[in-house]
């Protein structure tokens, strides 16, 4: 045990590991391949629950998440060793309604994180440091691959991915955009159009 004390988070999580480790069971002979052979690239957005939306239990599926649900180089990273040796054969690209992404630019975060690294305010409109100084530079120099459009957004990542070299061609690719208001994920048909398997 760590000498820093335990913050109330620090503690409902441990507290959860223990009723979890307790109901195991037989998830310790789930095999190392996704059974459903399929892959999602979804948000980090806390409100989407891939396993819920998607009906999915442990041992199912891979489900890649980053703030946007982006098709980066880690995630296609993650989608080529998920195909190559994991033996997934299907992908769902899946961003959302009312998704953060859309609520900065690139320009925005920079600016925001040379001023000050602490957590930024937003006012529904305009995004401010309540503290100033003690920034970085760096945030000037990242692609933050935000976006104003998600269906549009949707179609660029399926095509990147779609067009990466390392993607074997067989792989359907679909795109979807999931409703948090309903819970409904409603196909973005330019999407998985671009997203076909080529042969």
């Amino acid at each position: 045990m760590s000498s820093q004390s335990l913050t109330r988070i620090h503690k409902e999580v441990l507290s959860a590991n223990e009723s979890y480790v307790a109901s195991f069971g037989d998830k310790k002979d789930l095999a190392l391949p996704p059974v459903r052979g399929f892959a999602i690239l979804t948000c980090m957005d806390a409100r989407l629950d891939p396993a819920g939306y998607a009906g999915l239990s442990e041992g199912d599926a891979h489900v890649i998440r980053n703030a946007g649900g982006r098709a980066s180089d880690d995630a296609i990273r993650s989608l080529v060793i998920s195909h190559k040796l994991l033996g997934t054969t299907e992908w769902f690209v899946i961003h959302h309604t009312n998704c953060g992404m859309e609520l900065f630019s690139d320009e925005i975060i920079g600016d925001l994180l040379e001023d000050n690294l602490e957590t930024a305010a937003f006012d529904g409109t305009t995004w401010r440091n309540p503290k100033h100084g003690d920034g970085c530079a760096h945030g000037q120099f990242i692609k933050w691959h935000t976006f104003s459009d998600s269906e549009r957004s949707v179609v660029q990542d399926v095509r990147r991915i779609r067009e990466h070299p390392l993607v074997a061609g067989h792989i359907p690719i679909y795109g979807y955009i999931y409703d948090v208001k309903t819970g409904r994920i409603n196909e973005v048909k330019a999407a998985t159009e671009a997203g076909r398997a080529t042969v």
